[in-house]
């Protein structure tokens, strides 16, 4: 089954970032889009470790996507990348940068909606 970027659902829409997911079975696809300086950190505060609780296997389409997880270490995902990030991760960006990513619906799903809340009350 195929599905065109476009016609995929907008999960969140947090003016610096766009998050398009589509559910397939117990797996959600997602295709991101993150404007230069977009930082994830205080949007995952109150989660476990203040970090995304969910896995996320992927391809970097454009740009680059900084890492840092639960331990400490950081690491720098570009365009070209397949990638596995295990949860217990937190991500910004320096450019713009859109890559598509395949996780767990369930775990997505909490982390999204956290990252709503939590945009709509810093917004307010």
């Amino acid at each position: 089954m195929k599905q065109p970027k476009e016609n995929m659902p907008v999960a969140l829409d947090l003016g610096v970032a766009t998050f398009r997911v589509s559910e397939q079975g117990d797996m959600a696809m997602a295709y991101v889009e993150m404007k230069a300086g977009a930082d994830a950190t205080p949007l995952l505060e109150g989660l476990s470790d203040d970090k995304c609780e969910s896995p996320h296997w992927g391809y970097m389409l454009k740009g680059a996507i900084h890492l840092r997880y639960k331990d400490g270490t950081e690491e720098v995902c570009k365009a070209g990348d397949m990638f596995y990030w295990p949860s217990g991760h937190t991500v910004w960006v320096e450019e713009d940068t859109a890559f598509v990513e395949f996780s767990p619906k369930e775990q997505l799903k909490k982390v999204y909606d956290h990252i709503g809340e939590k945009a709509a009350a810093m917004s307010s």
